[in-house]
This record gives structure tokens, sequence and C-alpha cells, in this order.
């Protein structure tokens, strides 16, 4: 990939062929195969050889057969292979000549026990040696964590799109883009969108599916404004659409999904939809010529975040039920409040819980402007009575709560 980013950055033609040749090796050879993909740790290796000849002809290489092959590799870990004998029963040899003759022996550990001296002089060195390790490892982890501003709570995801399945057509890939609502933010870098690579489908069962396997890293940050209010949690807004031998491009799928406001693994598979034409004139240009109904905005999918309206009516709008998308989500979550809360985290939920505490402040202030909504109702029913019934109607409303 960093050679994809140079040549853009160079702005020179490349043939395809030698792209493809520099990502991908189509036919490793065994040394490429040796150096990239095997650990490279220095071993010494001694082998136990039987010469099972018959008498006269001993010293020929076609009767030597190894009966055990013992390694050293340079951290001091010897491997034998095939282990010792214990309680198994002897490994048996059968030869291929006239007699078919069946050899049997056994591989024992014949060396002497360590004392108890040595035994615990050698576990002594192995505590001194592990223990340096461990004063190393948190010299490079260091005890100064980073820790984000009193009221603001950090969210960070490791995301991938694994599949999509149940598409009519082959070749999908899945471009997708995260809203963040108010109150939350992002770093200048951050990138909050992208593309998956083209991938075609296999049959598994009665589906085809498309294994993606893309990653995506997000990091976010809510900063709290005002206690009466509730966080709305980022939404991840995502389209499927397929790829056909024309280089041309169908839409598949809108789809969306609100971000789980619990820390862990979260294994999501969304169901989408995309739009269609009334008869069957946009279904042949869909396939013979590519191209289909198309939102101008994917945030259209849900609430859109320009409507600013009362009531959002889709009456007419017609759309189609297509296949569905696996995310897995990694989330992790941090704020000052998780340590001021510690010893009250088992009885909370969520993060709005643990927040700094303002969920329980917004649930009563919830609760009094409900009465408060409720009080003025009754009020404005109590003018629009007659005069002979306020006296009655009087006793029935609720008085004010004390917060």
């Amino acid at each position: 990939m960093a050679n994809v980013r140079r040549r853009r950055q160079d702005r020179r033609p490349v043939e395809a062929s030698s792209l493809k040749s520099k990502i991908i090796t189509w036919e490793p050879s065994e040394e490429f195969i040796k150096n990239n993909h095997v650990i490279n740790t220095p071993v010494q290796t001694m082998y136990i050889m039987g010469d099972l000849g018959p008498y006269g002809k001993l010293g020929q290489r076609e009767y030597e057969n190894v009966l055990c092959t013992i390694k050293v590799d340079g951290n001091g870990v010897i491997t034998v292979k095939p282990d010792f004998t214990g309680t198994k029963g002897p490994y048996r040899i059968e030869l291929d000549g006239e007699k078919r003759e069946v050899w049997e022996y056994s591989i024992e550990n014949v060396s002497a026990q360590v004392q108890p001296e040595e035994e615990e002089r050698e576990q002594r060195v192995f505590r001194e040696l592990y223990g340096r390790h461990r004063d190393y490892l948190n010299g490079l982890v260091g005890s100064d964590f980073e820790m984000p501003l009193p009221g603001t709570l950090r969210l960070f995801v490791n995301g991938e799109i694994v599949s999509a399945q149940g598409y009519e057509y082959d070749n999908l890939y899945v471009h997708f883009f995260l809203e963040l609502p108010d109150q939350w933010s992002s770093s200048p870098f951050q990138q909050l969108s992208g593309v998956t690579q083209t991938c075609a489908t296999k049959a598994v069962g009665w589906d085809n599916v498309a294994y993606f396997c893309y990653p995506f890293t997000v990091e976010m940050f809510y900063t709290q404004e005002d206690e009466d209010s509730l966080p709305q949690w980022p939404v991840l807004y995502f389209e499927v659409l397929s790829l056909d031998f024309w280089q041309r491009y169908r839409v598949e799928g809108y789809g969306s999904l609100v971000l789980p406001t619990c820390p862990g693994v979260h294994m999501l598979t969304i169901p989408t939809w995309h739009p269609v034409g009334l008869g069957p004139v946009a279904e042949m240009r869909r396939f013979f010529i590519g191209g289909s109904p198309e939102l101008e905005d994917l945030t259209y999918i849900r609430i859109p975040s320009t409507f600013k309206g009362k009531r959002l009516s889709r009456f007419g709008f017609r759309t189609e039920s297509t296949g569905s998308v696996t995310f897995r989500l990694c989330c992790l979550q941090q704020s000052r409040a998780f340590l001021e809360n510690s010893a009250l985290r088992q009885r909370m939920q969520s993060v709005l819980d643990r927040l700094g505490g303002f969920s329980q402040q917004s649930s009563v202030y919830n609760v009094l402007e409900a009465f408060q909504r409720a009080r003025r109702r009754m009020q404005e029913a109590r003018e629009s009575l007659p005069q002979d019934l306020i006296s009655t109607s009087a006793s029935a409303l609720p008085q004010p709560l004390e917060p």
C-alpha cells in the first residue's frame, strides 16, 4: 500500500499487472515463505538414526530411519520429537521389504534428577529474569496515562465490516461514514468515512456471502454542556454497492446503526433496503445499463440532520428489502467519572449512569418537567370550563412538588 500511495503522489501511470505483482506474490518460493512466515530462530538439530537393514546390507541409505529428532533453539528450549514414550507404549516402524519386518522402540529420559538445591537456584534465576523483564515492560509503558478532561467521555471503537449476504448481484463493496451529533467531536486527522475493497461472493447455504473483513478505527469525544440533556450517540450510515463487468455500479442497499452504548464486543447484523422505481422499466434499466434510484443524502435513512420540522412523511417513497451487513464492534470508554464512581460501578448499567451522575439529575428534572406539563394542561382545561364547575375541578389540580 505504501507503493500505491507513492505512485499516486508521483502521478505516473502504472500497468495493472505490475501493480498486482508488487502487492500480491502469486507464486511464493520456499525461500520467500521461510523468510516471511517462519520465526527465524537459530536452531541446532541432532538426529538419532537406526540402521534396520538385514545382516550383510548394513550401511545402505534405504535402510536408515530417523528414530528421534532433538532440537535446541537459541532460547535454550529443547524439543524432542517424537515425545518420550512413558505409558503410551513403544513406537513402531514397518519395513516394506520381503519379510515386512516390524521394529518397536521406546524413548526414555534417563537424565539424573535435579537436586532440590539446584532446582531452587534455577527457580530463583527464572524469577529474577522475569522480574527484570517485567520492569523493562513497565518502563516501556510508563505510569502516566492520558486522561480525558472532567465531564468528557472518550469513545474508542475498533470496528470491522465482516460480511454482506443476501444480495442480488456479485462484486460488492461498502461505503460508510460516521455522523457525530451535537456535543461530540473528533481529532482533525480522524477518518470518519471509508470504502471497502470489492469482494466476490461465495455460496454459503442458501445465501451468497461476501467476506470483507475490513477494519476501521474511530476515536470520539463527548463533552457535557447541559446537565439536563442526555447525549445522542453517533450513527454509522452505510450503503452497499455492486460493480458489473463494465465497471458500472448499482446500489444494493442502505442501512444505519447506532453505536452501542455499552463497552465490549458487539456482533450486529443490519438489514438494508434500496429505493425502487415504478414499473418494470426501472428494473430493466438497472439490469442492462446499470444505475438505480439513489439517495442524495444518506442521512435520509434515518431522520436527516437538516430536518427541522415536526413531522417527516415518507408516504409514496417505494423501497425494497435486500440483504444484510454484519459488523463487529469493539467499544472502549474512558472517563474520569469511572474512577469517581468505582464503588457504585456494579449498580450502574451503562455509561449514561456513570458520566458524572448527570443522568440521575436529568431523570429527576424529566419527572418535574412532565408534572409541570400535566399541571399546565389541567389549568388550560380549567379555564375552558364554566364558572360553576371551577370550584369542583380546583380540588383535582395537582400541587407542586419540591425537587
